[in-house]
C-alpha cells in the first residue's frame, strides 16, 4: 500500500554460519560494519510526465495471498493484498512524497486545516464532485461512520488500528457546504493519517457490515478504477477503468492483481506474465538483475524486520525468557545473509519506529540486542531452566523449553533460512524450535491473530507517521491485540506513545517515542532485525511506478511510454 500495518514474509538466500554452545562467550564476530540505508527519501519510479504515456494497456502484478477480507480496517484485512487493490478503489485523502510529507489530494480533498486548538479541531473541505458508486456523495457521514467503527471501542467492530480515531470527540457536517468537522479530546499530531483509506457509511455502518461486508467483494467504491472482478477459484482481481471517475484520466485501462507465492512470482516474471516483482533478497536480485526486458529500482522506504515472541502464553510469558531469546540471537549474522550480495545497505535496527536513514532514528536497542550466548544461558539457568546432558534441550518442572516458530507456506528462501538459522542459534542455549508450515491465506487471521504461535518472522512497511506503531505496540485491550501479535506492553509504553501522538511539538514527540522504543526493548517485545532494502524489478517503459521512497503511488500516472508494452 504504500501503507501496510502489516504485511509478510521475508525472502532470500542460504547461508551456513558456525554456532558455539553455552559458554563460548558472546560470538560476537570480527569485523563486522553496519552498511547504510539508500538516502533518507530516495526513489525510483521511472517518473515520467503523463503526456508522454500511451493511452491505455494493462498492468499485471502479483499479491502473496489472495486477500479475502478486503476492508482494510478489519482485523484480518490490513494486508499487503488488500492495500494494493484498495489504493485503487478507495478514496485516499493524502498523497505522501517521497520524503513522507502529506498533502491534500484534490480529487477527494480540498483543503484540510486545523482551525481550533483548544479543542484540537480539524475542517475537511471536501471535491463536491466526489461521489461513491452508488450514487451517493463523499460526505460527513462517511467520516463519522469510520469514527464510530474504529475509535469507540465496540468491540462488536474487530479493528486493526484505533490509534487517532480513539482520541476524536464528534464528527459532524463542518460550517460550510461540503466540509466535515472533526474535534478531538485530545491533541493529535498525526491526524493527517485519518480516514485513509475511507469507506462508505452506506456498507460499513454496522458491525456486520463492517466485519463481513467486504468478503470476497467490493460493495461500493470511489476511486479511479474498479472492480471487474474477484475470482477466487483462480485468486485474480481485475480492475478497470472507472467511467464515473471525476479526476484526471487513468492511463492504463487495466490492472490485474495474481496471488503468486514469491518463487512463482519471480518465474512470472521473467516470462513476462507480470509486469513488477520484488527483488529485495539475494537470490531475486542475481535471478532478475539481466532478466530480459526489465531494469532494477530502489529507493528507501520504512521496511522492517522483526520476529514476533509470544509473551501471552507459554514460555515466553516470561519476561527473562524473552531475554534470554534476544540475547541467543545473532541479529549481525541474520543482516549479513539478508545483505549478502545485494547493490544496496541492510543495516541493522536499534529502534522500531524510526528507521536508520530517518530523522529522530536513535539507537536503543542496548544489551537485548546484542549477541551474548554465555548471558542467554545465564537467564536460563536463573529462570529455573535447566540443561539435562550436553547439548539437549532445558526443562523445567518436567516441560522441555520448546518454541513453535509459525511460518507461511508464501515465505520465500530467506524467511525460511533465517528461520532455520535462528532455529539453530536457540538451539545452542538449549532452546528447541519447530518450525511449522501453515497456509498462507489462513497465515494472519488463525495464526497471528489468533496468539496461535511462540514465534513469527514479520515485516512491517510504510509506517511513515510515528503514531501508525501504537497498534503494534500497545497493551491489547480485551480481546482485540490489534498488531500486537504478541500481546506484549506495559503501562509505560501506552503512556509514552499516547503522550507522543498527543504532542503537536515535533522535537519533543520524537524524544517521547525514544523513550518508548527504550521500554520496547526492555520488554523483549519482538527480536528487531534489519531495514529491509527496496528493490524491484519492473518491465522496461512502465513509468510512475516502483520504490516511491516514503511516498504513495498515484495510479492515475501509471503507465507505459511510447516504447513500453502494451498488453
Amino acid at each position: 500500500m504504500n501503507r501496510l500495518r502489516r504485511a509478510g514474509i521475508v525472502l532470500g538466500l542460504l547461508a551456513t554460519t558456525v554456532l558455539a554452545g553455552c559458554g563460548a562467550g558472546s560470538g560476537r564476530p570480527d569485523g563486522q560494519r553496519t552498511t547504510a540505508a539508500a538516502a533518507y527519501g530516495a526513489q525510483g519510479i521511472g517518473a515520467a510526465p503523463v503526456g508522454r504515456l500511451r493511452d491505455g494497456g494493462t498492468l499485471t502484478l502479483s499479491v502473496p495471498s489472495w486477500p479475502a477480507q478486503l476492508n482494510y480496517h478489519q482485523v484480518d484485512g490490513a494486508t499487503r493484498g488488500v492495500s494494493q487493490l484498495v489504493d485503487l478503489v478507495e478514496p485516499r485523502l493524502f498523497q505522501r512524497d517521497a520524503k513522507g510529507v502529506p498533502r491534500p489530494d484534490p480529487d477527494y480533498l480540498l483543503s484540510a486545516q486545523v482551525t481550533g486548538t483548544a479543542p484540537q479541531t480539524v475542517v475537511y473541505r471536501l471535491n463536491p464532485e466526489a461521489r461513491w458508486s452508488d450514487g451517493r456523495p463523499v460526505a460527513a457521514a462517511d467520516f463519522a461512520a469510520q469514527w464510530r467503527a474504529l475509535g469507540r471501542g465496540d468491540a462488536r467492530y474487530h479493528v486493526a488500528d484505533p490509534a487517532g480515531y480513539d482520541q476524536i470527540a464528534s464528527v459532524g457536517e463542518g460550517p460550510g457546504a461540503h466540509e466535515v468537522k472533526v474535534v478531538f479530546r485530545t491533541p493529535y499530531a498525526d491526524w493527517r493519517r485519518l480516514f485513509t483509506p475511507l469507506y462508505p457509511a452506506s456498507a460499513t455502518g454496522t458491525p456486520a457490515q463492517f466485519d463481513q461486508g467486504w468478503i470476497d467483494r467490493v460493495p461500493v467504491s470511489a476511486g479511479p478504477f474498479r472492480v471487474a472482478s474477484l475470482n477466487s477459484t483462480t485468486e485474480t482481481a481485475t480492475l478497470v477503468r472507472d467511467p464515473h471517475w471525476w479526476g484526471a484520466r487513468p492511463r492504463l485501462d487495466r490492472i490485474v492483481l495474481r496471488t503468486l507465492l514469491p518463487d512463482a512470482a519471480l518465474q512470472a516474471f521473467r516470462n513476462k506474465e507480470i509486469d513488477a516483482v520484488d527483488a529485495g533478497t539475494t537470490e531475486d536480485y542475481v535471478r532478475l538483475k539481466n532478466a530480459e526486458d526489465s531494469e532494477i529500482r530502489t529507493g528507501s522506504s520504512w521496511d522492517e524486520v522483526h520476529v514476533a515472541l509470544n509473551g501471552a502464553r507459554g514460555p515466553l510469558a516470561d519476561t527473562e525468557v524473552r531475554h534470554a531469546v534476544q540475547r541467543a540471537v545473532d541479529r549481525r549474522a541474520l543482516a549479513r545473509v539478508a545483505a549478502a550480495g545485494l547493490p544496496v545497505g541492510v543495516p541493522l535496527l536499534g529502534n522500531h519506529i524510526f528507521m536508520t536513514n530517518q530523522p529522530g532514528y536513535a539507537d536503543h536497542s542496548g544489551a537485548w540486542g546484542t549477541y551474548d550466548l554465555a548471558e542467554a544461558c545465564r537467564i536460563l539457568d536463573r529462570a529455573g531452566w535447566k540443561r539435562q546432558g550436553e547439548g539437549g534441550p532445558r526443562v523445567k518442572d518436567g516441560r522441555e523449553l520448546r518454541l513453535r516458530f509459525v511460518v507461511s507456506t508464501a515465505t520465500n528462501r530467506l524467511g525460511l533460512d533465517l528461520s532455520q538459522l535462528l532455529q539453530s542459534m536457540l538451539r545452542q542455549a538449549g532452546i528447541e524450535v519447530d518450525i511449522v508450515k501453515v497456509p498462507a491465506n489462513d497465515y494472519t487471521a488463525k495464526y497471528l491473530d489468533q496468539g496461535n504461535f511462540d514465534l513469527a518472522i514479520l515485516r512491517f512497511v510504510g509506517l511513515t507517521y510515528p503514531s501508525d506503531v501504537l497498534s503494534i505496540y500497545e497493551r491489547p485491550r480485551g480481546t482485540e491485540s490489534f498488531s500486537n501479535y504478541g500481546r506484549v506492553g506495559d503501562a509505560t509504553v501506552d503512556r509514552l506513545l499516547r503522550q507522543a501522538a498527543s504532542t503537536l511539538d515535533k522535537t519533543r514527540a520524537t524524544a517521547l517515542y525514544n523513550q518508548a522504543d527504550a521500554e520496547i526493548w526492555r520488554l523483549g517485545h519482538d527480536i528487531e532485525l534489519y531495514q529491509r532494502p527496496q528493490m524491484m524489478a519492473v518491465r522496461t517503459g512502465l513509468a510512475n511506478y516502483g520504490v516511491p521512497g516514503l511516498g504513495d503511488i498515484d495510479w492515475t500516472k501509471v503507465g507505459w511510454t511510447r516504447a513500453g508494452r502494451t498488453r
